[in-house]
């Protein structure tokens, strides 16, 4: 297949941007990551969006974004795989590249929250659950996490602080990105007292959800001009599971994370251990736990005892969140895994300033829907390693 690199990279900051349109948004990040990438000129674009029909009230966003960015007459389409829906569009991205269908392809990930406010945007994002058997009975995210970390409590006799490593890395990262929601660290004191949200999580536990937007601009390497630093897609995965928790066997194992690193990884010709960092799903505390087991980071009951910064921080075994992930940058939503990308490529680029990791040359990115019920992994490497 034709090699497919990262042409160009553009993000917004994530908060709340409440006199900035969904399109405006959108068209912020698309004309950065173009003039990042010399202004190439895509023949598609791949929208990862998850709750704009419910929030915006606008659906059709490929035609949105084209049209509002200058780009009317090219390939346009909107991937909808809720919080996986950054990670879905950056891949269809990818598979048009590498067909050779495509010579360069944008991608954008983009959420507005903030077109709505309380119960609306609960009852939207519940929308990503199976309507009839959970959406339907009430259950939220949050309730839906409560749940597993819970029974991870119970199963694995692990003390509820035993949590509390994933939020103080990720605001410590956080307080070092320009981008982040919250650019402040957070001690363990601040953890241990927080208010509880859904019990046995707290406000530290939960990434907010956020309105921002970013993008990419993929191509051939031999389009672009040499000594352009070039961070190269060596692997990529999407993989789903039972939409619905109660129909898994264990719901503490998310085989889908498993699966999906495993493909990524074997095409990319490595091993999980390979990789320099990993921006996981850590929209709530629990998935930071579970995600580091199922993709062979740590055994089965124990990835916990990696929440600490010799295991997960910046100088750690395996840094993960490495520019504050969903809990200090902010969620947006289906942007997420287009987030992911860029920061891994402003790592990769040795662009990541006060985060910069000293030898960054790999990169897994992964950011999944619901539970784990869609994740999407790849493998970034920066030139040849």
């Amino acid at each position: 297949m034709t090699e497919v690199v990262i042409a160009g990279i553009g993000q917004t900051p994530v908060g709340e941007h409440w006199n900035i349109s969904l399109r405006e948004l959108a068209y912020m990040a698309v004309d950065a990551a173009l003039n990042d990438a010399g202004r190439l000129q895509p023949q598609a674009l791949f929208v990862g969006n998850m709750l704009a029909p419910q929030l915006s009230r606008q659906a059709h966003l490929g035609a949105l974004i084209a049209d509002f960015a200058g780009l009317t007459g090219i390939e346009a389409a909107t991937l909808e795989a809720g919080g996986a829906s950054g990670g879905a569009a950056l891949r269809a991205a990818y598979m048009a590249i590498a067909s050779g269908q495509v010579d360069v392809a944008l991608v954008v990930g983009v959420e507005k929250f903030t077109d709505q406010i309380g119960p609306q945007v609960e009852t939207a994002l519940a929308s990503t659950f199976d309507s009839d058997y959970e959406a339907e009975q009430g259950l939220t995210p949050a309730a839906q996490a409560a749940l597993l970390m819970r029974r991870y409590m119970h199963e694995y006799q692990v003390e509820r602080q035993a949590f509390a490593g994933f939020p103080l890395v990720a605001h410590a990262n956080g307080a070092g990105n320009p981008n982040a929601m919250f650019r402040k660290a957070v001690s363990l004191e601040a953890y241990c007292r927080a208010g509880k949200v859904s019990e046995p999580l707290n406000q530290f536990d939960v990434a907010p959800s956020a309105d921002g937007a970013a993008a990419l601009v993929l191509t051939r390497p031999e389009l672009l001009p040499p000594g352009m630093p070039l961070v190269r897609i060596a692997g990529s995965s999407l993989v789903t599971d039972t939409l619905a928790l109660h129909d898994r066997p264990d719901p503490l194992d998310l085989e889908a994370v498993r699966i999906s690193v495993e493909r990524a990884c074997k095409q990319a010709g490595i091993t999980a251990g390979q990789v320099d960092l990993f921006e996981l799903n850590d929209s709530f505390s629990i998935y930071g736990v579970l995600s580091l087991e199922a993709a062979g980071f740590a055994e089965r009951g124990l990835g916990w005892k990696l929440a600490q910064p010799e295991g997960i921080g910046r100088d750690g075994l395996i840094p993960v969140s490495t520019m504050g992930g969903l809990k200090a940058r902010g969620s947006p939503g289906g942007a997420t895994g287009v987030y992911q990308a860029v920061e891994a490529v402003l790592q990769l680029r040795q662009q990541a300033g006060a985060n910069q990791l000293p030898h960054a040359r790999r990169a897994l990115i992964q950011c999944f829907a619901g539970p784990a019920s869609t994740v999407v992994t790849h493998v970034l490497e920066i030139n040849a390693i």
